[in-house]
């Protein structure tokens, strides 16, 4: 968290990379800016495919751009209140989403995997530098766990059809 936290609700950056203020929690950021993330991407879980990876293409860029600008500007590598990487990796979780049901599993297999950091996600948050690499290892997250509710939802229905 920046030292004068106020900057987070005065410069736009600051704001978008601190997840609209959920960056600011003072227990678990990340996992507030999943659950802001999650809360946020309901209304495209309505709109066409296309539409759902334009969002998720266009945060990316944005992403990669507030986070690189912010880091810099607080002189880390990777701020901790920095949670826009968990809106744009919560919102690869949910492509796809089978049902409305799968939200919480998404949010917490999502969250598994961004803690855990398995193969390769650690190996993203630990060797790439700038917004690319903020980004990434939530990205390669956001698809584990894309990959598991779709695994899991396939395996459910095998087993009640």
């Amino acid at each position: 968290m920046p030292e004068n936290w106020r900057i987070v609700f005065t410069r736009l950056d600051y704001f978008l990379a601190f997840g609209l203020g959920s960056g600011l929690a003072p227990r678990a950021p990340g996992t507030a800016g999943s659950a802001l993330g999650l809360l946020l991407f309901i209304p495209a879980l309505y709109a066409p495919l296309p539409v759902q990876l334009g969002i998720i293409f266009l945060g990316f860029i944005l992403g990669v751009w507030i986070s690189d600008r912010v880091a810099v500007h607080m002189e880390v590598k990777d701020p901790g209140g920095i949670v826009w990487d968990e809106f744009v990796g919560m919102w690869i979780t949910l492509l796809w989403l089978p049902s409305l049901i799968w939200l919480i599993p998404a949010f917490l297999l999502f969250r598994l995997f961004d803690i855990w950091k398995p193969w390769p996600v650690r190996v993203a948050d630990e060797k790439l530098a700038g917004g690319f690499g903020i980004m990434l290892d939530d990205v390669i997250a956001g698809l584990y766990a894309l990959a598991a509710v779709q695994i899991l939802n396939y395996g459910f229905q095998q087993l009640f059809i």
